[in-house]
């Protein structure tokens, strides 16, 4: 008790007169502030940035990137960011407006940089004829293929190490050992569906999500709603796609957990397919559920995949 207080009195004194304190007090590193749009990407973030870094996401677990709306709490996340994180892609069509009412000066990294975008249209999803997404150009989902998260993975890394190099050889460590648990992934993805045969790997989603998914791992999908689920499916899209499941003897639909579940419901009863669980395609499931990272997303929507495909 004396020494603290002889030392405190002597940095006060010291202070008084004018001279340089001496290093007995200890300076504590304070983590970049960094702001995610959604909690995908909030999860990436986290894996790299590690202690260094502490993450609040705008859009949270089981929610709709598509259809949210920020809120003046919102704004002021941004303004104290150091750091914001994107997708990029037509994802985050409120964030412009956002960021600009935040008046935040934090560098914006687009995670999605380097990504060979695919359109979003295209008949492969949405049954007979297919139709436009409106507004949307290219689909926003790349981090349904492992491949384009690797690309995440280095902007993520290459933002951080700019805004705090003094831990760049952390964060590029970090990168390093998530990029090597992507690998082991995207060796399992592969071999699972390999293991599927060709006449099943067909299945119904609520919206546009898994187009990259599709492209990469060779399922096929079919989706009532667009790219983004503020778009409605017609009744003539509905049915078009319900008697596209019979013709095509598709076996199962899958439930998102950002979705309303009747549309989905309705197909399955009416098309004979069965429900074929729950799948993660915009958004992590809470701290408790099966898709808590990025990582366990995918492994529980190959899981329910595998489940459903596979011959009984």
């Amino acid at each position: 008790m004396a020494t603290t207080f002889r030392i405190a009195a002597f940095a006060v004194l010291s202070v008084w007169l004018g001279l340089g304190v001496p290093a007995v007090a200890t300076t504590q590193t304070v983590p970049i502030r960094a702001v995610a749009s959604f909690s995908i990407l909030g999860d990436l973030v986290r894996q790299i940035g590690g202690a260094s870094v502490t993450v609040t996401t705008l859009v949270g677990p089981d929610s709709d990137v598509h259809g949210f709306s920020p809120s003046p709490a919102d704004a002021r996340k941004l303004a104290e960011a150091d750091i914001v994180f994107v997708n990029g892609l037509g994802l985050e069509g409120w964030l412009d407006r956002l960021i600009r009412a935040s008046g935040t000066r934090a560098p914006v990294v687009t995670v999605s940089t380097g990504v060979s975008p695919i359109p979003a249209q295209d008949e492969h999803v949405h049954g007979e004829g297919g139709h436009g997404h409106g507004e949307h150009a290219f689909d926003p989902h790349a981090w349904q293929s492992i491949a384009n998260v690797r690309i995440y993975v280095a902007n993520i890394r290459d933002g951080l190490v700019k805004v705090d190099p003094a831990h760049a050889a952390a964060y590029q460590a970090a990168a390093a050992g998530y990029l090597a648990k992507l690998d082991a992934l995207e060796r399992d993805v592969r071999a699972a569906i390999l293991q599927i045969p060709p006449e099943r790997r067909q299945i119904i989603t609520t919206h546009d999500a898994f187009g990259y998914f599709a492209a990469a791992y060779g399922l096929r999908f079919i989706a009532p709603q667009g790219v983004s689920t503020d778009s409605e499916a017609s009744p003539r899209d509905v049915a078009s796609i319900i008697r596209q499941i019979r013709r095509e003897r598709v076996p199962a639909v899958f439930l998102e957990n950002i979705s309303d579940p009747r549309q989905m419901e309705q197909i399955a009863r009416e098309s004979g397919a069965r429900i074929g669980g729950k799948v993660y395609s915009d958004a992590l499931s809470g701290a408790d559920g099966p898709a808590a990272t990025y990582l366990d997303l995918m492994r529980s929507n190959l899981a329910a995949f595998d489940a459903a495909l596979m011959p009984k």
